[in-house]
């Protein structure tokens, strides 16, 4: 019994291995998105210039609905926002923002964020000077 207790311990070693490489993959399980707007928009009631930043979902296996917002390099965490989860009929290929309609002098509001290829994604609240009347959609 004890001279296969090495080749059972290997066996077992490589399973588990195995089992934990497909979750390591940082995108899929943070959804990092790379995004570039033109204009300036808001997330809530957090305002943010145009530029690049980086949108992942923080790193918890309770709560899949804490978004953080990052700045191009993605190394410094700029807001974290609480967001509620989302569902949709069909994934596309990337990801997909969707805005809350503003009036001219506001930035847009960010309503929804799709993640590439799922189903599922978050809902952000809708700020004060924006409109739950019409959604625009983009895609990144």
């Amino acid at each position: 019994m004890f001279r296969y207790l090495p080749i059972f311990a290997a066996l077992a070693t490589s399973l588990i291995s195995s089992a934990l490489i497909p979750s390591l993959k940082a995108d899929e399980w943070d959804k990092k998105t790379n995004i570039t707007v033109s204009k300036s928009f808001a997330v809530e009631e957090t305002v943010f210039p145009a530029g690049h930043y980086v949108l992942k979902l923080q790193n918890s296996l309770l709560n899949r609905d804490v978004v953080q917002i990052y700045n191009e390099e993605g190394t410094r965490i700029i807001a974290t926002i609480l967001a509620i989860p989302a569902l949709r009929q069909e994934a596309t290929d990337g990801p997909k923002l969707s805005f809350y309609e503003t009036p001219a002098e506001q930035p847009a509001a960010l309503h929804t964020w799709f993640f590439a290829g799922d189903t599922s994604g978050v809902e952000f609240l809708q700020p004060k000077h924006a409109t739950p009347a019409g959604v625009s959609t983009a895609t990144n």
